[in-house]
């Protein structure tokens, strides 16, 4: 089905934009960005629809991927501020299979790769940290620790669209200090029409099942239905999206690179991994609208997504020369060790499952009315909600106890994946691998050392909203309306934290592997294979027991966090003219009072020897966030566009837990100690007086219209002076009260690590996008087209300032994107290709806990092919998508030498064959 347009006069904000130099093709475009699609930004009243009906000279059709470009680019060209848009193709069709894969095409935005998803985005060289996800315009929780929202629990299917807003404006509630992304749902009386659509895909990988008895097979489905009744007075919108996506990973991490006597770097350890992920989600959203006069009208919305993810690991950590093995026959190459081999290694096989389930709930409620003949009022309430629990199950198992069983002698080679091994040791051999511990590590709490590791984290995180503003239009020579608002937000994040060891029962040292469920394939990285088995089962059969962590490490990882934040607001639309040059936009201001608090533990020693106490903290501060955004209309669909604003971002959840894990040496407690120095107190932990982050921001772009709907280009430079930055630093603090074993303090004082506001520093950048249709050469190239996005950022942030060389987290200094399409009767294909320099990226470390690793460049490249039947089939459309296509590997190195391969993982590439039909 196409979709119709058209329109002479474009409307928004009440802002009255006369293009009559605009050829009629590309203004009835305009209309898609004001309320005819199915993103709905603003709503024109029954005069300016009359007027637009009886002016309209042209109709035109658009469907497909130039569809979702168009929409996205008058998005852009009409709005106040300087924003990013991507729009779906169709009903339950954007251009991309995540959120995250098509936001990373945008100018200024990067996509990172997590177990070869991309789930968290970065804006304009700003870690996830400094931005925040909306839906329907309101803040979201999230998964995590921290703020960052991974995208992919939100179905792309069940959404129209993302608006990624990089200068805010005073009525942007929840906005962030990068920027914000805006997530649509569908608007069923904006739709104007009963729509069902159905979409179905199947799903496999080049990489066939590595772990015996994962799938290696996936599917999606959903369906849309959307529909008015009641004379259009009410809208209906419902939608169902499920998805089960399986995932191989050919993986290898290395312990790091040792120093040989002669002063080489070699392999000190590695892992050799096998990774098969299944992600299992299932997402339900609800809109429903009544609008009975052009005076009221009220919607209700929800979004429910239950998210399952089983992670199954099987792999084998070998201690190298940092284990006490020996290095043999050496052959070394500038510096680097290359080939060898060792003898007397002790492998450890190690079976481990991550295992997370999470549930996420949104739900919205928007009323609009008239408070009177100039005013209208809006009234919105919200809810979003998060649970979720995950078990990091570690299982190890070997040849024998430490100290015992047989040893490996293997060879190895380097290569661009990092050492290739040639074992002698047969690590499939069920009646040689035993349950044990063979390196005997972690032996101070269970007797010839533990058998693996049970953690079950758990979050909620609840956010409640309520929004009041009002606005009314204005008779005057530069300000056409004025608006101003109230927002109250009370969010809540809890985590707790639930950790054993794993041990044989009675006391055993070893014991025969009663689960084998077959044979794991390492043959990637040269081990042929090794027993595998579900350490969940060792758990329910009582072949593993459980040993409760009683350690001050871990009771500090449960904490609360709670924040009441009021916002106030004002906003002036500007309609106005510098000589003959018409200016729009807005300026305006927001106060922000924020009340922050937490509770959580403050604990000290091992074992019995553990001591803790509740510990409590906060603060509460105002800030003031000016913004100015003025558009000036230099020529025939040519923007010169200025942004200025005082932005922030909230510190992150995990820096304001009020957690500490303090020590009292009494060794040092003596008249020797000062507060400075040998102080008997220290202490590390979080900070929940943190105050925020804060940039002054200036945004400058040039963007220029092609006529005929053939394109656009766009220049932008940013600049943001962050007034500090978030690091750990050794701060002076007071142990008064804290418990000290019994013993008199000399002092009360001494050093504790938390987070603190320091120096910040600046980020800026420049941005260049060029969208563009084949017309542009010639008209027998009007069904092809391309688009080009690239940006360069730089920073002088010193993010660690004991370590200056440590790059911002985030941060690409290069990133680049180009899409070429082709679209003609039906038959569509695209190829796309996003590439981003090497950043410092955050990983999931040991406990789920959070590392931050240098990540190498990469290139990432996607295509797909579709045909639409028209006629008797009209409606169908059959697709093949293709994803890494190069097989990109996500890939860490050592320093500066790219020899040094600290992690590598292969994804392989992705196929997916499907239809959709709408009718």
């Amino acid at each position: 089905m196409a979709f119709s347009f058209a329109v002479i006069k474009q409307q928004h904000s009440g802002v009255d934009r006369i293009m009559t130099k605009f050829k009629l093709s590309m203004l009835t475009l305009a209309l898609a960005a004001a309320g005819s699609s199915s993103m709905v930004f603003a709503q024109q009243d029954n005069t300016d629809t009359q007027q637009a009906q009886e002016e309209a000279v042209e109709v035109i059709s658009v469907r497909g991927f130039r569809r979702s470009l168009q929409e996205s680019q008058n998005i852009k060209m009409f709005n106040s501020s300087i924003v990013e848009a991507v729009s779906a193709e169709d009903i339950g069709k954007l251009p991309d299979v995540s959120i995250a894969e098509s936001l990373a095409r945008l100018p200024g935005l990067t996509a990172q790769r997590l177990n070869g998803r991309s789930q968290v985005i970065s804006i304009r060289g700003l870690a996830p940290d400094f931005s925040t996800a909306l839906l329907n315009g309101r803040e979201q929780v999230s998964s995590g620790d921290n703020r960052g929202v991974e995208f992919d629990q939100y179905p792309s299917e069940l959404l129209s669209g993302v608006v990624v807003y990089k200068t805010p404006d005073a009525g942007l509630i929840g906005q962030g200090l990068a920027g914000t992304a805006d997530m649509r749902l569908v608007s069923p009386l904006a739709h104007g029409e009963r729509t069902v659509a159905v979409n179905a895909r199947y799903e496999w990988s080049q990489i066939s099942a590595l772990n015996a008895g994962a799938d290696d097979k996936g599917n999606r489905f959903s369906i849309s239905y959307i529909d008015q009744f009641a004379d259009n007075t009410i809208g209906v919108a419902l939608g169902y999206a499920t998805m089960s996506n399986p995932m191989q990973i050919e993986r290898l991490e290395a312990w790091g690179y040792a120093d040989t006597d002669d002063g080489d770097k070699v392999i000190g350890g590695a892992k050799v991994f096998a990774n098969s992920n299944l992600l299992e989600r299932d997402g339900f959203i609800g809109v429903f609208e009544y609008k009975p006069t052009d005076s009221f009208s009220s919607a209700v919305d929800f979004y429910y997504s239950k998210f399952d993810e089983t992670q199954r690991t099987s792999f084998i950590e070998l201690p190298l020369l940092w284990g006490g093995a020996p290095l043999v026959n050496p052959t070394v190459e500038n510096g680097l060790v290359t080939s060898g081999g060792y003898t007397g290694v002790k492998g450890i096989v190690r079976n481990h499952g991550n295992f997370r389930e999470a549930d996420l709930l949104s739900v919205g409620w928007k009323t609009e009315f008239k408070l009177s003949d100039s005013w209208d009022a809006t009234l919105d309430l919200s809810h979003s909600s998060l649970d979720r629990t995950d078990l990091i199950l570690e299982s190890d198992a070997g040849t024998g106890p430490a100290g015992s069983g047989a040893l490996d002698n293997l060879s190895f080679a380097m290569s661009d994946r990092g050492p290739i091994f040639n074992s002698t040791l047969n690590y499939a051999d069920p009646s040689l691998i035993l349950l044990t511990s063979p390196q005997g590590w972690g032996g101070d709490i269970i007797p010839g050392g533990q058998l693996g590791y049970y953690n079950s984290p758990s979050i909620t995180d609840d956010l409640n909203q309520v929004r009041l503003s009002a606005k009314t239009m204005l008779d005057n020579d530069n300000f056409d309306s004025l608006e101003v608002g109230l927002n109250y937000s009370n969010r809540e994040k809890d985590k707790k934290a639930d950790e054993f060891f794993l041990a044989l029962p009675n006391g055993a040292l070893s014991a025969p592997i009663p689960n084998i469920a077959g044979t794991t394939s390492l043959a990637s990285f040269g081990i042929p294979g090794m027993v595998s088995y579900d350490p969940r089962q060792l758990i329910d059969t009582g072949a593993l027991v459980r040993v409760r962590n009683p350690n001050a490490d871990v009771l500090i990882k449960d904490w609360n966090v709670a924040e009441d934040v009021v916002t106030a607001y004002v906003k002036l639309g500007i309609v106005s003219r510098v000589g003959e040059i018409p200016v729009t936009g807005n300026i305006g201001t927001q106060i922000v009072h924020t009340d922050q608090s937490s509770y959580a533990l403050a604990a000290s020693g091992t074992g019995i020897n553990v001591s803790s106490f509740r510990i409590d903290g906060g603060d509460k501060y105002w800030e003031v966030l000016p913004s100015l955004n003025l558009n000036f209309e230099v020529g025939t669909a040519k923007y010169v566009r200025v942004g200025l604003a005082r932005t922030m971002a909230r510190a992150r959840m995990d820096q304001l837990r009020a957690s500490q894990d303090y020590s009292f040496n009494p060794a040092l407690n003596n008249s020797q100690a000062t507060p400075e120095q040998n102080s008997p107190w220290s202490a590390s932990g979080g900070n929940p007086a943190l105050r925020p982050w804060i940039a002054n921001a200036l945004d400058v772009s040039y963007e220029q219209y092609f006529e005929d709907s053939k394109g656009y280009v766009a220049i932008a430079a940013f600049y943001k002076d962050l007034e500090s930055y978030i690091y750990d630093q050794q701060v002076i603090q007071d142990f008064t009260g804290f418990p000290s074993g019994g013993e008199v303090p000399v002092i009360n004082q001494g050093v504790a690590t938390t987070p603190q506001n320091g120096k910040g520093g600046r980020i800026n950048g420049v941005e260049f996008t060029l969208s563009a249709s084949g017309a542009m050469i010639m008209p027998e190239l009007e069904s092809f087209g391309a688009i080009l996005t690239g940006s360069w950022t730089d920073s002088s942030i010193q993010s660690n300032p004991n370590d200056p060389s440590t790059p911002l987290p985030g941060l690409s200094e290069r990133v680049a994107n180009l899409t070429f399409y082709y679209e003609n009767d039906g038959f569509s294909a695209r190829v796309s290709s996003r590439y981003r320099s090497d950043f410092l990226g955050e990983i999931s470390g040991f406990g789920s806990g959070r590392d931050l690793r240098m990540i190498e460049a990469e290139t990432v490249v996607d295509a797909q092919i579709s045909y639409s039947f028209s006629g008797r089939y009209e409606g169908l459309t059959l697709l093949l998508q293709a994803n890494n296509v190069t097989d990109e590997p996500f890939v860490r190195v050592e320093g500066d030498d790219s020899r040094r391969v600290i992690e590598y993982q292969r994804y392989g590439r992705t196929y997916m064959a499907g239809l959709s039909y709408k009718f």
